[in-house]
């Protein structure tokens, strides 16, 4: 199933996969199926449901695309937007989230994509992920139809993650706690996962799962994708075991935390299109709060419509970047929520709002300690931080 608002006027599409974890064997699949059974059974979805984000139609949300064709693709596939095997005898799920994206393009095609100018494949969490494993097979399906004149482009929220050491180990028991190599390991046999070929030769056979991984499957793309990232991912948080229950961290945690934030900007330094803010959060596309995020003075819809730009200009002349138009921004200060533009945190206890000093300290975040590292005195850091310089 999907959904679809259409926008007779223009000949551009958004496809948006959803998100929402995986879950990589019978027993965890069967806790999905009873404690979330939205993500595994389209049985009980509403009729209609309201755009948000970059799919409101509403200008003021929206600014750049709120007058394309909106799709939105739920996620009921639990396979990372990979799976290809049907339900069987040995399994009692059926795991197709790189069929379902096929048939979806079939379909569309005859409502009017036909004629389409551009497809914006995007999503958030896991479908940021399938954004990653399914953009050049898209296009290489709308090749094959004969639409050769489609520019398919992906765009990644918050599916860009590190196969990093976990902060402690723990055993692979269940989707939360596995590391994420592991469970994607398991995964891919028990979905039947398939990851694209320029992919998957880089890499010995039953090593595919490396092509789950942002800055291992990036380099092989062939479509433009734009990558949006949090520095401080939640989720990849959870899966390296760093839990911030609202007590103060240790500080080998804290340590972990700002290594965290420098693997990730290391990977993304030659992401042509990327945005990642220092902010301790997980999918931004489809908040509502998403344009009011900003990386060195620009905010995400106008990074993406720099990136348009360019795209466009770049198709017609490949000229040099456009001035005054960034499209690489990364963060570079180095703490969760040193960017002042992060979405508030609220105090898990006191359901209080809490600002960036009140968060660092109620992380642990020793102010004398760390102005004396940076050669500071302890109010100019403050005065930094609240400012976020």
């Amino acid at each position: 199933s999907y959904y679809l608002k259409e926008s007779k006027g223009s000949r551009r599409w958004l496809l948006f996969l959803e998100g929402g974890w995986y879950c990589f064997n019978r027993e965890n699949c069967d806790t999905r199926y009873d404690t979330m059974r939205r993500l595994m059974s389209s049985r009980e979805w509403p009729a209609t449901r309201v755009g948000t984000g970059i799919l409101s139609s509403q200008p003021e949300e929206n600014p750049h695309w709120w007058n394309a064709n909106m799709v939105f693709i739920p996620y009921c596939s639990s396979d990372v937007w990979s799976g290809a095997s049907s339900k069987s005898e040995k399994n009692e799920y059926a795991f197709m989230g790189a069929l379902i994206i096929q048939e979806v393009i079939k379909e569309l095609v005859g409502k009017g994509l036909s004629t389409a100018k551009v497809l914006l494949l995007a999503g958030s969490s896991a479908g940021g992920t399938g954004v990653l494993l399914n953009v050049d097979r898209v296009a290489e399906q709308l090749e094959e139809m004969g639409y050769q004149g489609i520019q398919v482009r992906g765009l990644a929220d918050s599916g860009w993650f590190l196969d990093n050491k976990q902060y402690r180990r723990t055993d692979c028991i269940d989707t939360i706690t596995c590391a994420p190599t592991e469970a994607i390991r398991r995964g891919i046999r028990y979905w039947n996962g398939i990851v694209p070929e320029r992919c998957k030769l880089q890499f010995k056979e039953g090593e595919e799962w490396n092509c789950f991984f942002g800055y291992k499957i990036y380099p092989t793309l062939r479509c433009p994708v734009f990558v949006v990232q949090w520095l401080f991912d939640e989720a990849q948080l959870t899966v390296d075991n760093v839990h911030l229950t609202g007590q103060p961290v240790q500080e080998g945690q804290w340590l972990y935390i700002q290594n965290l934030g420098r693997e990730l900007r290391n990977t993304l330094k030659d992401v042509t299109a990327s945005f990642a803010p220092a902010c301790l959060s997980h999918e931004i596309i489809t908040r509502n709060h998403w344009t009011d995020i900003q990386v060195k003075g620009t905010s995400l819809p106008r990074a993406l419509h720099c990136w348009d730009r360019s795209l466009h200009e770049s198709n017609k002349n490949g000229k040099a970047p456009l001035k005054g138009c960034p499209i690489h921004l990364i963060d570079s200060c180095p703490w969760p929520h040193c960017n002042p533009s992060c979405p508030t945190i609220r105090d898990q206890f006191t359901g209080q709002d809490m600002n960036v000093i009140q968060f660092l300290m109620h992380m642990g975040f020793d102010v004398q300690k760390m102005a004396q590292q940076q050669g500071l005195e302890p109010s100019k850091l403050l005065g930094m931080l609240s400012s976020g310089n």
